[in-house]
């Protein structure tokens, strides 16, 4: 009998609900989101490892209607946020008011207590609102007027931005950056998706969608995940590739050395494993291979590496840098 972790048949099983999840969710989906498959998968990632999700990409591109879609077909609390210059932190996570029948202080939450978290236009407020997400994101928890309250779980920031060229954006500071687990960079329709598109706006009218799943069954999809085989080879892989955006010349590319300011940090190694897992999981499979590895690597990385001002002079992007880095580092 062959005993291989391929073909465990628990791990079989395992990659079975798994995708048949992702297929639910993904069809409902695209009941109003009209391709984008790239942008579900990555939200479905985020949703299934807890892992917040950034969505970049200019407006009209059906970000916001995304994530309001995943939380209705997961039948889960959801929040949306419209974050401007003007906004407080009290705004985003509440603040002390005073009863006059109890002549005390109490708490009144703000709406970053719920399970889905839309960050609308993340960018778009100033580096005090920005801060706020901190202990929400990295904690679960938040903290009002002395008073520390637990997020229920799920809970899941998805927060849409803006490129920053853009006017009237403040660029996210490093350490709020580095708690997303996705950057996903959201690219135009094509010709024949944009034609869809035209066709079903036509009414002016979204179409219903149906729940696919609750909060219960995302739950134990993310302990089954950590239940994805992830070999030591892999392991390997991904340590090699987040240590080769550190210290790129002990990998054959010493012309990143000039480029590459600050590397991925070990959050990376994390988010690799545990995304690499769930892309695995939701294709079907109960073991990870180097191609899932591949495919999350712009998403991981793209927000973790720190380019210099000469890589910007000689126009060199980090998608750029991390194409080299993959080419460089041996796949098992």
């Amino acid at each position: 009998m062959n005993t291989s972790p391929i073909h465990d048949p628990v791990l079989a099983e395992i990659g079975t609900a798994g995708a048949a999840l992702a297929d639910g969710i993904a069809r409902e989906m695209a009941q109003r989101v009209v391709g984008q498959e790239e942008m579900v998968e990555r939200l479905l990632i985020g949703l299934l490892t807890g892992g917040h999700v950034l969505l970049e990409g200019v407006p009209g591109l059906a970000k916001t209607l995304a994530v309001r879609t995943l939380a209705e077909t997961i039948d889960t609390t959801f929040q949306r946020v419209q974050f401007t210059p003007d906004l407080l932190p009290a705004d985003l996570i509440g603040t002390m008011v005073y009863d006059q029948r109890s002549g005390e202080f109490v708490p009144k939450q703000g709406p970053i207590f719920t399970n889905i978290l839309l960050a609308d236009e993340i960018n778009r407020a100033p580096p005090t609102v920005q801060s706020a997400l901190l202990e929400a994101m990295q904690e679960r928890q938040v903290t009002i007027g002395g008073q520390t309250f637990l997020l229920d779980e799920p809970f899941l920031v998805l927060a849409t931005q803006n490129p920053i060229e853009q006017e009237g954006t403040y660029p996210l500071p490093e350490a709020q950056l580095d708690r997303f687990t996705l950057k996903v960079r959201i690219g135009y329709p094509s010709r024949d998706e944009e034609k869809e598109i035209l066709r079903r706006m036509a009414g002016g009218e979204l179409a219903a969608v149906s729940v696919v799943a609750g909060p219960a069954v995302v739950l134990e999809a993310r302990r089954e995940i950590t239940r994805i085989y992830l070999d030591e080879r892999i392991a390997d892989y991904i340590v090699d590739v987040v240590h080769a955006t550190r210290q790129p010349d002990r990998y054959g590319l010493p012309e990143l050395v000039p480029l590459v300011q600050y590397g991925a940090s070990p959050r990376a190694s994390i988010f690799f494993a545990q995304t690499a897992r769930a892309r695995a999981y939701l294709h079907g499979r109960g073991y990870v291979m180097p191609e899932d590895v591949k495919a999350m690597g712009p998403d991981v990385l793209r927000h973790r590496i720190i380019t210099t001002y000469e890589a910007e002079a000689e126009d060199v992007t980090v998608e750029e840098i991390v194409r080299r880095v993959f080419e460089a580092v041996e796949v098992p």
